[in-house]
């Protein structure tokens, strides 16, 4: 861990975990989190309103948590990163604001940064530097999409991405037909290892040969299996919940870990890193680690706890930035809750124009949906 590494506190608030990680170059030093997810679960889902609640609550033990982990005082940082987008609005505007007030009281640089490129650079606190290319497939309740980054400070190329549900919302919209409570993800990973991935023959999306290469769908899967549990429901037969669990599973991580191995292959990229929640799936690690092997593609997978939404992957984007000299936000700086992955982080009006976003605009919260939750 070399001296003149930059020691940088992130910030993460773009759903229902409220993230403070502290990175000195990428070595990790703390990672705390506060989740409300108990809290959504008798809702079924995240509750925009809860959720930035639960994070104002929360904010300032989760920082003097994680500054006394890492044995360190605040005034000791070389900067504070924190999510500027995207997320849910309301939420990451608590983590914004927090973050805007900690730089000006200590007088460091601010950094917002792009939860999914975070989601990617987490990777870099594991297994060390991100090769440059590298294809990523990020995996999560609001998002599945395959990237292809050259540098993770300033360019992130889409390639693909869900046109409906992403795979996490599938595996909670499953867990609740059902009745396995939320969120379903941990839950339906666990039964499918005591099902048969193989006993029904669920669709996989987008597979055909005139289908989008890289792009993913999961709501047509989704229905079938909901309508698959019903017709046995009807006819008063009971529903095997493991084979059910299993084939379900077995469609989604099919169709992610074929179109991702098909995307290194096209580009000429050895390496296929997995990021967000699901990719603490253990069967998504499994067929990936067997089908990169056959590719001859390195995979490189952060353990569970840095796949989902953490601090720890914020403070790393950010010591990322501070190490490569990119401009840093302004005060002005605003949440964007769909921010574009094409924009790692956002430059103050110094660096390339203005601050992106206008959630400060109390009409945006409101247009927050379902499919802008990332988690």
């Amino acid at each position: 861990m070399a001296a003149d590494e930059p020691l940088v506190l992130g910030i993460e608030t773009s759903c229902d975990e409220t993230g403070v990680g502290i990175v000195h170059g990428t070595t990790l030093l703390a990672d705390a989190v506060a989740s409300s997810v108990d809290t959504h679960a008798r809702f079924g889902g995240v509750v925009p309103e809860i959720a930035s609640r639960a994070h104002l609550e929360a904010m300032v033990p989760t920082i003097e948590r994680a500054l006394k982990t890492a044995g360190i005082s605040a005034k000791d940082l070389d900067g504070i990163a924190v999510t500027a987008g995207p997320g849910l609005a309301g939420a990451l505007l608590v983590g914004v604001s927090a973050a805007k007030a900690y730089a000006y009281a200590l007088g460091k640089p601010l950094y917002g940064v792009n939860h999914l490129a975070s989601h990617i650079c987490v990777d870099q606190l594991e297994h060390g530097k991100l090769p440059e290319p590298t294809m990523a497939l990020l995996v999560s309740g609001g998002h599945s999409s395959l990237l292809l980054s050259s540098d993770i400070t300033s360019d992130v190329r889409p390639m693909g991405a869900t046109i409906d549900d992403a795979a996490g919302e599938a595996f909670d919209k499953i867990a609740r037909v059902l009745d396995l409570g939320f969120p379903g993800g941990p839950v339906i990973d666990r039964l499918a290892k005591e099902g048969d991935p193989k006993a029904i023959a669920f669709p996989r999306g987008l597979s055909g040969s005139r289908d989008p290469a890289y792009d993913f769908s999961f709501s047509g899967l989704k229905t079938a299996v909901a309508r698959w549990i019903e017709a046995k429901r009807a006819a008063g037969e009971d529903v095997p919940v493991r084979d059910v669990a299993a084939s379900f599973q077995e469609a989604v991580v099919d169709v992610l870990t074929r179109k991702a191995v098909r995307a290194c292959k096209d580009e000429g990229v050895d390496h296929l890193m997995i990021g967000g929640g699901v990719a603490a799936n253990s069967r998504l690690r499994a067929l990936a680690q067997e089908r990169c092997e056959r590719a001859g593609i390195r995979l490189r997978v952060p353990r569970p706890g840095l796949c989902t939404d953490n601090g720890a992957m914020v403070a790393a984007l950010g010591a990322e930035m501070v190490a490569r000299n990119r401009p840093a936000s302004d005060l002005e700086l605003s949440a964007d809750s769909s921010l574009p992955v094409t924009d790692p982080h956002v430059p103050g009006a110094q660096g390339h124009g203005h601050a992106h976003g206008h959630s400060h605009d109390h009409d945006h919260v409101h247009e927050v949906s379902k499919e802008n939750l990332y988690s």
